[in-house]
């Protein structure tokens, strides 16, 4: 294989890289705790989009509750935000992982 060669496919790698990360930040997964009480919704680039409480989960006599639920809707957010990240990406790579791709 010649370095010209090498260097064109290294480019249309960058160039369809940069085009699956630009439709991860159009495409969103949800996480959810406390039976959807609290929900988070993230962009398939892990970035919190919104993040809905409903009220009869706020009470000013139990906030660690409501920090648990959060944390736990962040934290189920940002899995399925890493699963669409690392799925999208392994289209491209065919499965391969390349560490700091995602």
């Amino acid at each position: 294989m010649d370095m010209g060669n090498l260097m064109k496919q290294a480019q249309q790698f960058q160039q369809q890289l940069s085009k699956v990360q630009e439709e991860l930040g159009t495409k969103t997964v949800t996480g959810s705790a406390g039976g959807g009480m609290v929900t988070t919704t993230f962009n398939g680039r892990s970035e919190l989009v919104d993040i809905v409480i409903e009220s009869e989960v706020v009470n000013a006599d139990d906030v660690q509750m409501l920090q648990d639920l959060v944390r736990s809707a962040v934290n189920d957010g940002l899995v399925k935000a890493k699963k669409l990240g690392q799925g999208e990406l392994g289209k491209l790579t065919g499965g391969m992982n390349i560490p700091g791709l995602f």
